[in-house]
């Protein structure tokens, strides 16, 4: 009989856990192993909806820089699957942003389309969002900020330290203390 893909992905997790727990503490062997195991994962996670194939290598590399760059803020007490599929995602439409907004034949006129006919959200989860944006809304400029960049469009505190002008260890508290008072807002 073969194993389900849960019990296959919860194998590869512990592998990968135990790949990146040991490659923070700078095992190089199982730094290399991580690499080589999550690289076909990210491809497969971030090829559908490419216009062009090969994209992907560039976009595999990238998460690849993302996750050498960052790999210290993943917390050995958290999965490791989650923690790259966002770091790819983000990627990925970083990648497409660039892309896209860089062709003058790809952009749109805002002021051109019309949105009135599409629904932005469902209306009865209107006060929800409502409610979100009022909370991000309430935080400090500096921590709101601190938190988009991290926690909304996926850079790592070294990342937002740098844009920031502050410590990577402020950017995380900043960060933690947004989530906490976003949290307690929200409920």
């Amino acid at each position: 009989m073969k194993p389900s893909n849960t019990n296959r992905n919860a194998g590869q997790d512990e592998e990968w856990n135990g790949w990146a727990a040991a490659a923070q503490q700078g095992d190089k062997r199982a730094y290399a192993a991580l690499l080589k195991g999550i690289a076909p994962f990210i491809r497969g996670m971030i090829t559908g909806g490419l216009a062009n194939a090969d994209w992907a290598d560039d976009i595999v590399q990238e998460v690849l820089i993302s996750v050498h760059k960052s790999l210290h803020t993943w917390s050995p007490d958290r999965p490791f699957r989650p923690w790259l599929a966002a770091i790819a995602s983000f990627r990925k439409a970083d990648f497409l942003r660039r892309h896209y907004g860089a062709r003058g034949d790809r952009k749109i006129s805002l002021d051109d389309a019309d949105f009135s006919a599409l629904p932005v959200t469902d209306p009865a989860h209107a006060g929800e969002l409502k409610d979100i944006e009022d909370a991000l809304a309430s935080l400090p400029d500096k921590q709101r900020k601190v938190f988009e960049l991290m926690k909304i469009k996926g850079y790592s505190a070294s990342e937002v330290a740098s844009e920031m002008g502050m410590t990577v260890t402020a950017v995380k508290v900043s960060a933690h203390r947004a989530a906490a008072k976003l949290k307690e807002a929200l409920g």
